[in-house]
Parts: structure tokens; C-alpha cells; sequence
């Protein structure tokens, strides 16, 4: 009685049981996989926040299936003191960035279309593309010195069902960003081939370099969807509050956002108050934003500093985001050294095959955990090799 697209193993792996099993014990655990921000100890301005959601005016339903605009006027001036100029006209506000994601599979796809993520990469996009009947094709980033696109690889993988390519800025886990030479190398690319690039940003505002950050938002070179919100923006994922921007050549541009505002008018899932709100929580990012990043500069001199220790591990170049990809010992596969060692050490970190390594030797660690967390948890995973 229940469609395919459902048909998952709900199972939960190897990994998942061995945690519920040390915890079921009360054992002590070193979550190096910490990313709900909500816990890990940031300081919010409280009251600034708890009175923005306070308008009176969240009393009184006034749907727009774009979103109010004063949400994505907000937003507009968000990209504005990013360097860009985006309209409040080009953005329609959803209630996360996946559901972003589902509004542009439904209207760039027939059942059965493409779309091309990266691999490594997050894996959430299995659940999202079966959710919408889309195929899933895997380009490659490759690592040098730092990460970066394969893009004659990528090519490679177009085949006639493409209808998009997502481009993860900067990605998670690798936390590399795009280049002007690759955002001019997929427009060519999608131009010649009728492809839509999907650009999700959500970790866009934690550049480790600055002036390495380069937006989608205002790219015209290609039919761009460009996403991001507050999850990651505000360190607020319980606000429910995301956007979707489209650009490009004119004549695509206006019958995807036509089609595109269908779609929205047929959910409106925003809530009032977090759209009146919206001005006032993207005012509050940058205290945040500062936290976050001197904990991940912190962890990541920590990390440094006790790789400096030992000769088994090492780390590859991150630019950016919140996580850093440990190289390790490629003595078993990642998930049997992640249970190893959570059972040894009491440590808990993610295996790179969950985020689609193509080989084994590689864990992924959480930059914002607790520092006094990062720092003990990191020297136990170092001394299990």
C-alpha cells in the first residue's frame, strides 16, 4: 500500500546501533559530530530575538506565496552587505533549504531526470532526490593540495535525463569554495548543455580566508538557483525560515520563477512570525557568526597542534564551513574504525563513507564541538593509532 519512493531500509547501520549501545550504557562519549548549534554553547542575544517574534502583526494571515516582503527585503539586504545585488522580486522564502530543493526538483523534472551532486558530499540528497522521483548522478571533486571540481568529469556525467547540476558553496564536508574560474566554467557548461545550476550556500558567511567567499547570487551566466536561510546563517535551524533565489538569462529566468511561485502558492509553509521576524534575525548573525568562527579557528590550531605530535594522521585544506576531514590509517573501512573506535575510545566520528569518500582513510570531525570537547576527544582518537 505504499509507493517506492518510500521503500528505504529503515534499519539503522552498523554505527547508528553502536552508539545506541554506548549510550544505553552510560558510557562517556566524545561527540565529535556535534551540528545542531543550538548546542554548543553560542551565546544568543535572547531578548532581541524573543521580541522579534512578538509582532502583533503575526495575528493577521496575509499570505504572498513569494513570502512577506519586508522577510525578502531582509534577505536582499543580507546579499547587499555580501557584495551583491539580488531583488526582493527573485526570491521566494520556504521553510528550509530542502524544501528549497524539492521546489526546484519539481519544476526543473520529469520523474526519472537527473540532477548531479558532488561526491564527496552531504547525504541527504539521496532522501530529497527519491522524495521527488529524481535520479541521482555523482561528479567527482578531487583533492590537491586543496579540493577542487572535476569538471571534465562532471561533463562526463551529463547524459540527455540531466536537467541540473548542485554545487554545494562551499561544500560540506570538504568546505572548499567555488571559483570565479569554475562559476564561468559551469555556466558555459549548463548554457551548452540546458542545464540549471543549484547553488546551495548555506555555509557561505564562514570563509577562513577572506575574500575567498564567491555567491551564485547574482550570477547571470546560467539559470541559477541559489538557497540558502537561518540554520546556518543565524544558528537558528528551529526558526524554519530558508529562500530560494533565481537568476539568469531573462528568458529563463521568468518562466522558472513563474512556475516556481505555483509551486510555493501551492505549500505557503513560512510562518508569519518568523517572516515578520526575519529583519531582526539576520541583524543578529554577525555576534554569531563570530563565536562560530573562533571556535572553528581555535579547533582547528588544536587539531594542528596535536597532528604535530604524530606521524599516522594528517588533515586536508579547509576553507571554510564547520567541519575538518581527518586523513587516517586506510587500514578498514571507515565504518569499521568509527565503531572501533567509539567502543576503544569513547569517540564519535563520522566515517568519510557517509559523506561518499571513494576510498577508505578518512574521518570527518565537527570544528564547532565544546573546545575542552574537541581538544580530548581528539587526542583519543589520535592515540587509538
Amino acid at each position: 500500500m505504499f509507493s517506492e519512493r518510500t521503500n528505504w531500509n529503515l534499519e539503522p547501520n552498523r554505527l547508528s546501533r553502536a552508539l545506541e549501545v554506548h549510550r544505553a550504557a552510560g558510557k562517556r562519549l566524545f561527540d565529535l559530530t556535534v551540528s545542531n548549534p543550538t548546542e554548543c554553547g553560542f551565546l544568543y542575544e535572547q531578548e532581541h530575538i524573543l521580541q522579534a517574534l512578538a509582532n502583533p502583526a503575526a495575528l493577521r494571515y496575509d499570505p504572498n506565496p513569494k513570502g512577506l516582503l519586508t522577510a525578502r527585503e531582509a534577505v536582499a539586504n543580507y546579499y547587499a552587505d555580501c557584495g551583491e545585488t539580488v531583488s526582493p522580486e527573485d526570491l521566494i522564502l520556504t521553510a528550509s533549504t530542502s524544501e528549497a530543493y524539492s521546489y526546484v526538483f519539481r519544476t526543473l523534472c520529469n520523474p526519472d531526470d537527473e540532477i548531479l551532486i558532488p561526491a564527496p558530499s552531504y547525504p541527504l540528497f539521496e532522501f530529497l532526490s527519491a522524495i521527488q522521483d529524481v535520479k541521482l548522478k555523482r561528479y567527482p571533486l578531487v583533492y590537491d593540495h586543496r579540493w577542487q571540481m572535476d569538471l571534465h568529469g562532471l561533463e562526463q556525467t551529463v547524459t540527455p535525463r540531466t536537467r541540473g547540476v548542485v554545487v554545494v558553496n562551499p561544500n560540506n564536508p570538504t568546505g572548499h569554495f567555488c571559483t570565479g574560474n569554475d562559476i564561468a566554467r559551469l555556466n558555459r557548461i549548463c548554457l551548452e548543455r540546458g542545464l540549471a545550476l543549484i547553488a546551495d550556500e548555506v555555509f557561505l558567511d564562514y570563509s577562513l580566508r577572506p575574500g575567498q567567499a564567491k555567491s551564485f547570487a547574482a550570477n547571470a551566466g546560467a539559470l541559477t538557483f541559489t538557497m540558502s536561510g537561518l540554520s546556518k546563517i543565524c544558528g537558528l535551524p528551529q526558526m524554519k525560515l530558508a529562500w530560494l533565489l533565481t537568476t539568469g538569462p531573462q528568458e529563463q529566468k521568468t518562466p522558472a520563477l513563474d512556475r516556481l511561485e505555483v509551486v510555493a502558492d501551492s505549500y505557503l509553509s513560512p510562518g508569519t512570525p518568523v517572516q515578520l521576524a526575519a529583519p531582526a534575525l539576520l541583524q543578529s548573525r554577525r555576534k554569531f557568526q563570530e563565536q562560530v568562527t573562533t571556535r572553528v579557528r581555535k579547533n582547528l590550531a588544536e587539531l594542528d597542534h596535536q597532528l604535530g605530535t604524530q606521524k599516522s594522521c594528517s588533515r586536508l585544506e579547509v576553507e571554510g564551513g564547520w567541519n575538518g576531514i581527518l586523513r587516517v590509517p586506510a587500514t578498514r573501512p571507515d565504518e569499521d574504525l568509527a565503531i572501533e573506535l567509539l567502543r576503544a575510545k569513547d569517540v564519535y566520528a563520522h566515517p568519510g563513507d557517509f559523506y561518499d569518500f571513494p576510498q577508505s582513510g578518512y574521518l570527518v570531525v565537527s570544528l564547532i564541538t565544546l573546545e575542552d570537547e574537541f581538544a580530548e576527544g581528539i587526542a583519543r582518537l589520535l592515540s587509538f593509532f
